[in-house]
């Protein structure tokens, strides 16, 4: 396997908080200038696959969300999946 595939499979499975930890490792070298441009543009293009693939794992998230809508007679919660489509066309407004 070449090192860009290992590098691949690494990135994929990192979790959304070790994605965010690299990122800003990535924008903080980037802000520094201490690295030449042919670095510095495989630095930014990892950091695009690394904000694609936490933004896909929030999203996920975000599915998996359910609203508690109350309680039933028997003191259990009642929940109803949470609807992202109600707020996702404000945010663009």
């Amino acid at each position: 396997m070449s090192k860009k595939n290992m590098k691949e499979n690494m990135e994929s499975s990192l979790s959304f908080e070790q994605s965010l930890a690299r990122l800003e490792e990535i924008v903080h070298q980037l802000e520094e200038g201490n690295v030449g441009l042919e670095e510095s543009l495989a630095r930014y293009e990892e950091g695009v696959k690394l904000l694609r693939q936490a933004y896909d794992l929030l999203q996920k998230a975000e599915r998996k969300i359910e609203i508690l809508s109350g309680v039933d007679a028997e003191g259990n919660p009642v929940t109803e999946p949470f609807d992202d489509t109600a707020t996702y066309g404000k945010e663009k407004e």
